[in-house]
């Protein structure tokens, strides 16, 4: 089995969701099919169908969760010593070469990618095209647009 890459800070948001799955909406939902058995006739029963339907869908992320952090290597980037370079859980501050912008982004795990909060997947083109450059390095990154240079200015392990 391959392993899943995770930042400390993902890894615990996993567990956290799997916690209140497990805690709070499996007994909820354990609950609600009971009550709708209560009502009688159950091949007519929206109530009963959509509990079942919510519990597959629990049931499925439970494995799901359990099955990414069975298989997880967790990266503190913190203590990553790469010497400048770009890789996983990695800060990167880019300037687009095109226009001047500046953003900054953390290379994460494909589960705790998040653009509004600057996280970009380790799969995703930018972050492949980042992945060993080091500051003052020029990366290229196919957009729909086309190809786009981005300048790395920074990298940080924060």
């Amino acid at each position: 089995m391959s392993k899943i890459p995770l930042t400390v800070i993902g890894a615990e948001l996993l567990r956290s969701e799997l916690h209140h799955l497990k805690t709070v909406e499996r007994p909820a939902v354990i609950n609600a099919i009971a009550e709708a058995r209560a009502q009688g006739d159950l091949s007519e029963n929206a109530e009963y169908d959509a509990a079942k339907e919510r519990q597959g869908f629990i049931e499925g992320r439970i494995v799901d969760l359990e099955s990414k952090l069975g298989s997880a290597q967790v990266v503190d980037p913190k203590t990553i010593n790469a010497d400048g370079r770009c890789v996983f859980g990695s800060t990167v501050v880019l300037e687009d070469v095109g226009n001047g912008d500046v953003v900054t982004y953390q290379i994460v795990g494909d589960d705790e990618a998040d653009i509004k909060q600057r996280k970009i997947s380790i799969s995703s083109p930018i972050a492949r095209a980042l992945i060993g450059k080091y500051s003052g390095d020029i990366a290229e990154v196919m957009a729909p647009g086309g190809v786009r240079e981005y300048e790395v200015v920074d990298v940080q392990y924060i």
